[in-house]
């Protein structure tokens, strides 16, 4: 069923076939008429991945780009949408001579050519279906895949089904679910080679071996795939079942290349990484949703992974920022204003800036959060009163953030913003220059309002240092005189990877952790003159801590 954890059973399968010295690729298809990902909101699938190539994608291939370490394109991302579209559009052109375009054979041929022409080149390619057997949006796409099975000797294809094992009240392992999810398959003409079991806990022999009775697989084809403390820990939980070795097998891969089978432990160091300190990171945003939001927890994941610190991530709402601010900040050792569209929200997300500014809080903003950098510079240091964005006040007296020039005639939403990959040159002696080490980065991008030219001399004449540029456009802002206060125009948590950390994230966390050791330093220092009386003895109290703010706010809430 849907979100239930087959592209990270995907992702963590190709990982360690990875390892094992296999190219390998990844498709996924979502069975939905949108043509891509970008007009959907993140509510209802998550954030908005972009790729490489301005694709706006599932945030499933953002998985795939972390556990495989490698680029997608548009080409790996397969919609119903996608494919419908491309169909209709040879027929309207007349390719089909006079055929009657149908599901089959035109539909599912396309969905078939899509899936191997991404598979192109490499050794595996993993297929993914989103959604949920025997919704009928995912029927042409089962029915592809059925085809396949039909057109493809057996060494060279695996059909795997990720399938729900839920407990009864009395802690039984219940294997219905599956069952009745097989035998759908089966009803459209799929036999599952191997069956993986998702559940709180490994699954007990004898669910693994009423499983294959019933499903009619092997007992060693039914692999446990139970909740883990952190997804990197996946590829471990699989590799332990034997996962990795039955693909390899049953695609006799060892057999043609008996060398690249070879095993490799730096992921498993990597992902396993005692971690000596921890910092707490306010995420200022309007959706209560981790997934809205998931490649900048990851890219925090990746850093402390890089730093050897544990990331203590908390929600902040940035809808209830206006009263509460102060109380769901003061903790933070560092703050992330992420991207977004839109005017909800944007007055707490201003408030967290000025927060981390004027408290010399480590900063980093991100698209929208890079917009409201320089908003909140314009309206507090620079002193232009009612400074906006003109995507969130049309009627602003100073629109600091302005339409970008090629979007003025635009009229379609989906696909038409500034994407996917561009070079930024840097300034060198700058914050921007040390994270990068060099002066120039390539990082992916997707906005339509950018900083108004007009305004960026007063802007630097006030203290605002544009320190990355691609061509006329501001691409990074930094506060000289600021501990670590950096905006990005371009998303760089679309290219951390658990071996590969982000850049302005790993700064942010040493930021990070300099400000928690000058806290922890300080309250120490409180605590020890609390205990000290006036003559220079020490006292028999207790210290206490802190004293709590006053006031109505609610505590942070922790994802």
């Amino acid at each position: 069923m849907s979100g239930l954890g087959k592209g990270i059973t995907a992702a963590s399968t190709g990982r360690l076939l990875a390892n094992a010295g296999f190219s390998v690729t990844a498709v996924k298809i979502d069975p939905y008429l949108n043509v891509d990902a970008g007009t959907m909101n993140p509510y209802q699938h998550g954030e908005v991945y972009v790729l490489k190539d301005g694709a706006e994608v599932d945030l499933d291939l953002g998985n795939y780009e972390r556990f495989l370490g490698t680029d997608m394109t548009a080409d790996h991302n397969v919609t119903t949408g996608k494919a419908y579209k491309h169909v209709i559009e040879k027929e309207r052109s007349g390719d089909y001579l006079g055929d009657t375009v149908q599901i089959i054979p035109h539909i599912t041929d396309d969905i078939k050519r899509r899936i191997r022409e991404a598979a192109e080149g490499t050794d595996v390619c993993l297929v993914e279906v989103g959604g949920t057997v025997g919704d009928i949006e995912g029927m042409p796409f089962l029915e592809a895949i059925r085809q396949f099975v039909h057109e493809t000797p057996d060494e060279d294809l695996l059909l795997a089904h990720v399938t729900l094992v839920p407990y009864s009240k009395n802690g039984e392992q219940k294997t219905k679910p599956t069952q009745h999810s097989v035998k759908e398959l089966r009803s459209i003409g799929l036999q599952p080679d191997i069956l993986v079991g998702r559940s709180a806990e490994e699954l007990d022999p004898d669910t693994k071996e009423k499983i294959a009775l019933f499903c009619d697989v092997p007992t060693e084809a039914v692999f446990s795939n139970p909740d883990v403390p952190d997804i990197y820990h996946v590829p471990l939980t699989i590799e332990a079942e034997g996962l990795d070795r039955y693909v390899i097998d049953r695609l006799d891969l060892a057999g043609e290349a008996p060398p690249r089978t070879e095993r490799t432990e730096r992921w498993r160091e990597l992902v396993t990484r005692e971690t000596d300190e921890q910092v707490e990171i306010a995420l200022v945003g309007k959706y209560a949703l981790e997934d809205a939001y998931i490649s900048i927890h990851e890219a925090l994941k990746h850093a402390g992974l890089d730093r050897g610190v544990d990331v203590n991530v908390n929600w902040v709402d940035a809808d209830r920022m206006d009263d509460a601010h102060e109380r769901r900040l003061r903790e933070a050792d560092g703050v992330v204003v992420p991207g977004g569209f839109g005017s909800r929200g944007a007055g707490g997300k201003i408030e967290a800036i000025r927060y981390a500014r004027e408290h010399e809080v480590p900063f980093l903003g991100l698209c929208l959060g890079f917009q409201l950098g320089v908003v909140e510079f314009a309206r507090d240091v620079l002193g232009l009163a009612g400074a906006h964005s003109a995507e969130i006040d049309s009627a602003t007296p100073h629109p600091v953030i302005g339409l970008l020039p090629e979007q003025a005639d635009e009229e379609d939403l989906g696909g038409t913003m500034r994407l996917g990959a561009h070079e930024t040159e840097i300034d060198p002696d700058s914050l921007a220059s040390a994270i990068y080490g060099g002066t120039s980065c390539t990082e992916r991008h997707r906005h339509r309002y950018e900083v108004a030219p007009e305004y960026i001399a007063d802007l630097e004449a006030a203290g605002l240092r544009f320190s990355g540029r691609s061509g006329r456009r501001m691409e990074i802002l930094e506060l000289p005189t600021h501990p670590y206060f950096l905006g990005t125009q371009f998303h760089p948590e679309f290219r951390s990877r658990p071996d590969r950390a982000s850049p302005p994230f790993v700064g942010l966390l040493d930021a990070a952790l300099e400000h928690e050791h000058r806290n922890r330093d300080r309250d120490i220092g409180s605590d020890s003159e609390r205990d000290t009386d006036a003559n220079g003895d020490r006292s028999t109290s207790t210290p206490t801590g802190p004293t709590e703010p006053t006031g109505t706010a609610e505590p942070t809430e922790s994802l």
